[in-house]
């Protein structure tokens, strides 16, 4: 197991902290530094940012939209901070949800399964710079009514095989990103619910003729250090009602669908009912605190021995 830091959105005025950590944990030898994006800024900017402050540690997103970005481009930024961070760039590409692909993008959100595999398909394509040719349902390279032709890539030195991942909760999804990716980002993962998770990874490792070795399981967890678990799990009730109540449409809402499955329906439609509702405290206070601790992390705080170091606090993990 590999320890990885998610900065998470910038602009939200913890930015100067956020670097600060990212240096650190490069520092201390974490694998990886995730950035996310969803409505607010862009994760490719961010991502060249702090790769500009490190030196060893890999840069990845989590996720570049792909309803934001063409897959042409997505290549070009995935080919450039590739070269510009020395080969540190991890390439973590999500549909988003309805709510942000059609009121934000103007893209509509049907067939996200369909359109991820052709995505996926014309970045590898470009990476490996090929002239882009591609007949599928939603991409047309090039357009055959038009004067444009098949072009590639420019960038030099980028590498052909930049790791892809994709952001997945669902079982059909799952089951996509262990076929076309490389490793999965989960989020809302709990130790219950993950042999079923990797097991959908798995059927589409072997649609592929590929096992799970080699394959990078990257879930996203709240660490919170404390001695009161509920204390600590009540720090992360703002960023999961955000979720699972407000993250997508009322009728796709991901995350929502997610907590229903690992059994907390009734609890994850009060949630999205408050939420929607602009009734944030309400919804908060409705995360049942169960549900808070599966998808959790609760740490100790203990002082270890002057002769350790100036680092003198371990987080270890109470669960």
């Amino acid at each position: 197991m590999k320890l990885s830091l998610n900065a998470g959105y910038w602009g939200l005025g913890n930015d100067g902290d956020n670097l600060a950590v990212a240096i650190e944990a490069d520092k201390l030898g974490f694998s990886s530094v995730w950035v996310a994006e969803a409505y607010g800024s862009d994760a490719a900017t961010v991502m060249a940012w702090i790769a500009a402050h490190t030196k060893n540690i890999d840069i990845g997103s989590a996720v570049m939209q792909i309803p934001a970005r063409t897959p042409a481009l997505t290549a070009m930024t995935a080919a450039t901070l590739d070269t510009m961070s020395g080969h540190r760039f991890r390439l973590g590409l999500g549909v988003s949800g309805p709510q942000v692909s059609e009121g934000w993008h103007g893209v509509r959100f049907g067939q996200p399964l369909a359109r991820t595999r052709e995505y996926v398909d014309i970045v590898r394509m470009a990476l490996r710079r090929e002239k882009l040719r591609y007949d599928g349902k939603h991409y047309t390279l090039p357009l055959p009514d038009g004067p444009g032709k098949s072009i590639q890539l420019t960038v030099q030195g980028a590498r052909a095989d930049i790791p892809i991942y994709l952001a997945a909760i669902g079982p059909k999804n799952l089951e996509l990103t262990g076929e076309i990716a490389d490793g999965w980002l989960g989020m809302f993962v709990a130790p219950r619910t993950l042999p079923e998770q990797l097991a959908a990874v798995s059927a589409g490792r072997s649609k592929a003729n590929k096992t799970l070795d080699g394959f990078d399981v990257a879930p996203t967890l709240p660490l919170v250090p404390g001695d009161d678990w509920r204390a600590a799990a009540d720090a992360t009730r703002m960023f999961t009602a955000l979720y699972v109540g407000g993250m997508g449409s009322r009728d796709k809402n991901f995350y929502n669908s997610n907590a229903a499955r690992m059994g907390y329906a009734d609890a994850a439609a009060e949630v999205q009912d408050l939420f929607l509702a602009r009734k944030y405290q309400e919804a908060q206070a409705a995360l049942p605190a169960e549900f808070l601790d599966e998808v959790g992390l609760w740490a100790q705080l203990i002082e270890l021995p002057r002769r350790c170091g100036p680092t003198r606090r371990l987080v270890s993990p109470t669960l």
